[in-house]
């Protein structure tokens, strides 16, 4: 694709519209403008010409510019709840000195079509080095109504501290790399860590590349309120009717949520279970005070289902050696003696609601430091002073349904 073709022939530049779904309206939300040339063989993408960086950036300014005109003069007649995700370059937005991408917001303003419904989409990381000028142009664009969304989440993590200086309304969150072998619990961890800045600075996140129910099921797991991808809707040359998945979408929710719940009660049998043999065990024994015995007869009663255990007192002092689990063989750890554990996310808070409900806890899937296996741990108070901890097997929990 020749670039003076393009330049010289703008009335083929046009702008093509990718529908995003509401994940509590099931409907379309929001519409990412994209540009497209079109052919005597059909539309091709203009995704190329705006990438490549031997083109002059006035060159991919006026056919941006182009795009967008065309796609509000269409969307000033949509209801105006709908917003409008402009992808841009961020070193393009940074080197339009005379404000002309803002200057055409604006302009439309005056038609009904507000810059609060503008969603400036940038992929902070073609900054190259103005990360400041970035983060300074944003928070000027923002004066205006606009809102902000970063894209291309979920590959790394390394920016985390950046954006959430910033506070973006929407991290943007590539499922491609579901399509690699690399999709695994580092990359889950990931999401994890973006889910949970998402919640800290008030921003929703948006998964797109959806190609798949899975991927769908995977964006609505892990805390997605948007979607956008080939499984919901291709990018299409008109605006569709807002309500065109809503059946759809609401029967694939309920599916999740049938499949969310079983997992859930699964949890909770397996927690009664161990809150049921546990307690049972401790009360055959209650004569026996020393920690490592307790915990050798614990090992012969738990022997396929944990590979760790040890008592901590309410501060998170642990009073017990560890009872640990080597090559089918239980060894006794005493070096763990009088460590504390109490920096560790949630332990005091567990500990007292543990001591308030007098129920165990079975704590959320993680990766254990010391032997990098996911696993989960459960805890319960033996009286209100002292807990045990009991690290269960990857393998025993890879047997039960749902807990992996």
């Amino acid at each position: 694709m020749d670039a003076l073709d393009i330049l010289t022939d703008l009335e083929n530049v046009i702008p093509f519209f990718q529908p995003i779904f509401s994940a509590d309206e099931h409907r379309i939300i929001a519409y990412e403008i994209l540009g497209r040339y079109q052919t005597e063989d059909g539309p091709i993408s203009l995704g190329p010409f705006f990438q490549d960086k031997e083109i002059p950036d006035e060159y991919r300014l006026e056919v941006d510019l182009t795009v967008l005109e065309k796609a509000f003069k269409k969307a000033v007649h949509l209801e105006k709840d709908i917003l409008y995700f402009i992808n841009r370059d961020a070193e393009l937005l940074i080197h339009d000195e005379d404000e002309r991408l803002l200057e055409l917001i604006l302009s439309y303003g005056e038609q009904g079509l507000s810059p609060r419904q503008i969603v400036l989409e940038v992929c902070e990381r073609n900054a190259d080095g103005e990360l400041e000028d970035l983060d300074h142009l944003l928070r000027y664009y923002r004066t205006y109504g606009l809102k902000i969304a970063i894209d291309k989440m979920g590959n790394d993590s390394s920016h985390l501290d950046r954006i959430s200086q910033l506070e973006p309304d929407i991290l943007k969150v590539d499922l491609q790399v579901m399509k690699s072998t690399a999709a695994g619990p580092a990359y889950q961890n990931i999401l994890f860590s973006l889910s949970m800045l998402a919640r800290k600075i008030g921003a929703a996140l948006l998964f797109e590349n959806i190609e798949t129910v899975f991927q769908l099921q995977f964006a609505w797991r892990n805390g997605g309120r948007y979607y956008q991808g080939f499984y919901l809707k291709e990018p299409q040359a008109d605006f569709l009717d807002r309500g065109i998945l809503k059946e759809r979408l609401k029967q694939e929710c309920h599916e999740f949520i049938l499949s969310e719940k079983k997992k859930i009660e699964t949890l909770f049998s397996l927690r009664d279970e161990f809150q049921g043999k546990v307690q049972e065990t401790l009360n055959r024994n209650r004569k026996i005070e020393g920690y490592t015995e307790l915990l050798e007869i614990l090992a012969k009663e738990l022997d396929e289902m944990a590979f760790r255990m040890y008592i901590c007192d309410e501060d998170g002092f642990q009073k017990s050696p560890n009872l640990f689990k080597e090559q089918n063989e239980w060894i006794i750890q005493p070096e763990y003696v009088e460590k504390n554990w109490s920096w560790r996310p949630y332990f005091l808070e567990n500990i007292i609601k543990m001591r308030n409900e007098r129920k165990g806890i079975l704590s959320d899937r993680y990766n254990d430091i010391e032997t990098a296996v996911a696993i989960r741990t459960f805890c319960l108070p033996i009286n209100s002073q002292e807990f045990l901890f009991i690290d269960l097997s990857s393998s025993y929990l890879f047997a039960r349904e749902g807990l992996f």
